[in-house]
This record gives structure tokens, sequence and C-alpha cells, in this order.
């Protein structure tokens, strides 16, 4: 038998969340599936030892009800996983979601019914759902990259994947442990393990830029501070680049004299974090400005490095900083300075294979207890494609997104109506606070779903022209700066056989915003208003 809703939201994550919230106030049916048995998403799944996030938590917080900002507190400036996946359990339980939540359910089929434009769902339990609207909530960061080793299911140690960490944690005490990445995972887990392991080695193929979270408890004054000052701080984040109340410096890093570009890094650098990368408003569209926060960074990591060969081996040579994510640490540089932890130059000798005793390089076996793969995620699209979603004409999202992922709006996809994306591809997606952006997607679907019913209209459907303009946009603002020059994720460049396409919007949360808000406003520009069959 099929149940009808008018909304099926595949995730329980930040946007699944607020999206049920949300959709059943304005008197919407509502079925979530869930794949984990739990809700928090991202936080659900990676527990690795070191787990944090990047934004300040004050902001990485829902701020759709005033109540809930108020009666919430945070412990730290930058909360771990455990203390944000106590805040969405606690979102889940206060607004009564679960309900509407099937845990442990994967869904597997999403075919649209060419007749009715409704979507047939279906999941590896058994459900058959038929809904008006589809919501993807399955989150960018959500599909474990595994690397392709030779050997690697051969390992008899322990083996470990940061995004799949087991929940009762791992105790690395007295073992010789390798971790195999260098990204924000592996930057997170490496201090804590080395802390526990005999040895440590870390085996690394591209240094990443890193910079101090500059982490602190917080006090009742600080709580207190940001409560009252919440509304402010909403408005400013919503406005801003990448969803923090924090502006960048008006001039160029260029027009200031050495003194005045120097205090606004060191100022950044306390502050912590991925907004070191946004000091200066020209960072990743001027090269020789990027040199200067360049600069400033060697000079600060060389300073807590004791061996200069290995300082060498961590500073990036092969991007501008910035262009890929910086990543947010607590004293990762400094753990190199331990007797028991060796980086291993994967450029020098390559991973050859692994075996049942530990890894081989072209230089050398490593015999290890464990082994973490910290190898990060297939980004931004790889969830999206690992579901068998079916459009117009029998055309799957897989065929559509073959040369790389075209969207309108980075919500909306051409042959595909109805089947709204949250914080993916064309979308500022990553490159903002994924939960302010989760709100601001999912009051766009609102808005639509609201000016559809008003309408007696059935579905609303990206033109195809509309996409392929979008597209463009996000290339052409792309090509406007240094990041494509990065072989990031942000381009899929971190899987093999992926087009080479820079995903997000660059332009900013605040300018995205306006963009989306215009295009409602017009009377969704872009878009064809299906009316209902006569």
């Amino acid at each position: 038998m099929t149940a009808e809703v008018d909304v099926a939201v595949v995730g329980a994550g930040f946007a699944g969340l607020y999206a049920l919230h949300k959709l059943r106030g304005d008197g919407l049916t509502v079925q979530v599936f869930e794949a984990g048995d739990g809700v928090g998403g991202v936080w659900y799944w990676n527990r690795y030892p070191g787990a944090r996030c990047d934004v300040e938590s004050v902001d990485y917080s829902y701020s759709f009800d005033p109540e809930l900002q108020q009666e919430w507190n945070w412990s730290e400036k930058y909360a771990t996983q455990p203390e944000i996946l106590k805040y969405v359990n606690h979102v889940a339980d206060r607004y009564d979601l679960r309900r509407d939540i099937k845990f442990g359910t994967r869904v597997t089929d999403i075919v649209l019914d060419e007749q009715t434009l409704r979507w047939d769902v279906r999941t590896d339990a058994g459900d058959a759902v038929s809904a008006r609207f589809i919501v993807l909530a399955v989150g960018p960061l959500s599909n474990a990259n595994i690397p392709a080793i030779e050997g690697l299911d051969s390992f008899e140690g322990g083996l470990y994947h940061t995004a799949h960490w087991p929940h009762e944690g791992v105790d690395f005490t007295g073992k010789r442990v390798g971790v195999i990445g260098t990204g924000s995972s592996g930057i997170q887990t490496i201090p804590e393990v080395a802390k526990q392991a005999e040895q440590l080695y870390v085996f690394q193929r591209s240094a990443n830029y890193s910079v101090p979270a500059g982490n602190v408890p917080l006090t009742d004054e600080d709580r207190a501070a940001h409560k009252a000052n919440y509304e402010e701080r909403r408005r400013l984040s919503f406005a801003s680049g990448g969803g923090s109340p924090h502006l960048a410096h008006p001039k160029s890093a260029l027009e200031v004299s050495e003194e005045e570009r120097r205090a606004a890094y060191e100022k950044r650098w306390q502050l912590g974090g991925v907004l070191y990368s946004k000091t200066f408003p020209d960072q990743v569209t001027n090269l020789e400005a990027n040199d200067t926060a360049r600069l400033f960074w060697e000079e600060k990591v060389r300073a807590v490095i004791d061996d200069p060969e290995v300082a060498e081996l961590l500073i990036p040579k092969d991007h501008a900083i910035g262009t890929k994510r910086i990543c947010t640490d607590a004293n990762y540089y400094q753990t190199y300075n331990r007797d028991n932890v060796t980086l291993v130059n994967l450029k020098a000798t390559p991973i050859e294979s692994i075996d049942e005793t530990g890894l081989q390089t072209s230089g050398e076996h490593y015999d290890l207890d464990a082994l973490i793969l910290a190898t990060g995620f297939d980004a931004m699209t790889g969830s999206m494609e690992k579901l068998n979603i079916v459009g117009r004409g029998g055309e799957t999202l897989k065929q559509a997104w073959a040369e790389g992922p075209k969207t309108y709006l980075g919500l909306s996809v051409a042959g595909f109506p109805n089947l709204f994306n949250m914080t993916g591809p064309g979308s500022v997606s990553v490159l903002a606070n994924m939960v302010l952006h989760s709100e601001l997607h999912v009051n766009w679907v609102a808005d639509a779903i609201a000016h559809l019913d008003e309408r007696g209209a059935v579905a609303l459907e990206a033109r195809q022209e509309s996409a392929d303009a979008w597209v463009k946009e996000c290339s052409d603002r792309a090509e406007a700066t240094l990041m494509p020059t990065a072989n990031s994720w942000y381009l899929g460049a971190n899987i093999p056989g992926r087009p080479r396409v820079f995903m997000p919007f660059l332009g900013g949360f605040g300018v995205y915003g306006d963009l989306i808000a215009k295009v409602a406003a017009d009377g969704y520009t872009g878009f064809d208003v299906v009316a209902a069959a006569e």
C-alpha cells in the first residue's frame, strides 16, 4: 500500500529537521527518511576524536525561534561533535519531530509519475510513499570517500574511517597507528590519537593550510552578551559572505600599510578558524594579496614546529591559501614535535599497497595495529547520485549531471519538478554556515509551495535555459577568483573520474540570499509554474 504525503524529506540533519518543522507548521504532511539510527546528519556519523565545528557555536545554531536561542547554552566557542549532537537531539525533542522520521531507513528510488507530477519514493525497508514534493537534505559532506588502495580489505588490524566512527569510541593506547589524510578530519584527529598511540604515522599526500581554532570555554557573561545581541548577530550573518557576523577589512590587502595588514591578520588569527581566509576582500581574487596572507601564515606555523624539514613538508606549495577550505586545529602542527609522531611524505614515497600487518610505501613497510582513513568525502553530489532519482523522460539525475551538476539557483534541476536540493551544488553550500543556509533554503521552498497552492498549481519546474545560465553564472564567478586553481573537493578533484566543475556559488551568502529572494518576488522567474490538468 502506498502512503500519500505532501512532502518526503531525505535526511534528518540540520536541513531535514528544519524542513520537517517548517513545512509541518505550514499545514503540510511530511515524512522524513533517515539512514542513521538518530538525528544529526554529519554530526551523527562523524564521531572521530577531536571532531569539532569550525563555525562559532553561537552562530552554528538555528535562528528560527528566539526562545530556542535564549534557552540553549553553549559551553565552548567552537562546539565539539557530542555537544552539537546533543543540541540537535534537543531540537528534535523540543519540536516533537521524531514521530515523522523513519530511522534506519535508506531511500533507494525517487521516481517521477509524469501524469500526476508526484514522486514515488521507495526505501530499503519496503516503504512506498507518493509525495507532491521532494526535499533532498542529504548534505554535501555525507558520502565517505574510501580510497582504492590495493589490499585494503586484507588488513587485519583495526580499520576506521573518520566519517563512520564507532559510537563506542576507540582506544589507541599502546598501539601503532597510521592515519591516511591531512585534510580537516585528519587535522582534528591526529593530535588526539597522538596522545594515546605508542607510535603514530601520518601519511600525507597534500599539505593543507590550518589555523588554530582559538577555542575557549564560554562564560556566563559571554553567553549573556551573545543572547542580548542575537538579533543583530543574525542580521549580520545573513548579509555576510559566509554566514557569520564578521566583516572583511574594507580595503585591499595591498592598500594598507604593512603594520595595519599584520594587525588585521593577527586579529583574525586570534579570533581563530576559517575566518582567517576572509581577512581582506581580495585574498582569493588577487595572488599578490593572497601572498601576504600566506607569508603571515607560514611565519606563524614555522615558529611552532621544531624540525625545519618537517615544517617544509607541512607547508603547502601547490595552492594559494584559502582556495581549499582552510582547516582549524588544536595544536596540530605542534603534534609533529612529539617523539611518537612520524610524518610520511607520500609524494616522495607513494602508498603501494596494504597487507595483513600494515602499509607498504615505495620506500618502507609500516607495521600497524590500526589504520584510520581520514580521506574525506565524495562531496556535494556523491550522496544524491547514490539515489536512483528518475525525472522526466526516464532520465536519472546521474545522467543529467554526467558532465557535472547542473542546477537552477542550487535548488532545482530541469526535468525534475518539485524536487528541491538543500545546500548542495549551485548554492553557497559548504562556503557558508550550514545551519543558516539550511534555514534560507527551507524557507524559500516553503514559500514556493505556498505560491503554488495559492494558485491551485501542481508544480514548480526549472527551465533548462535557466539552469544553463545559472551554471555559467557560477562558473564565471569562480573563474574571477583563484579558487579553481586548487585541486580541491570543491571541484570534485579528490574523486577519480569526476568532471572538473567548481560546484559552489562564490558570490557570498548574503548576495546569494538576495538573488534567490528576487527570483521568488518576481513570480519565480526562470521556472515554469505548472497548472493543474483540466
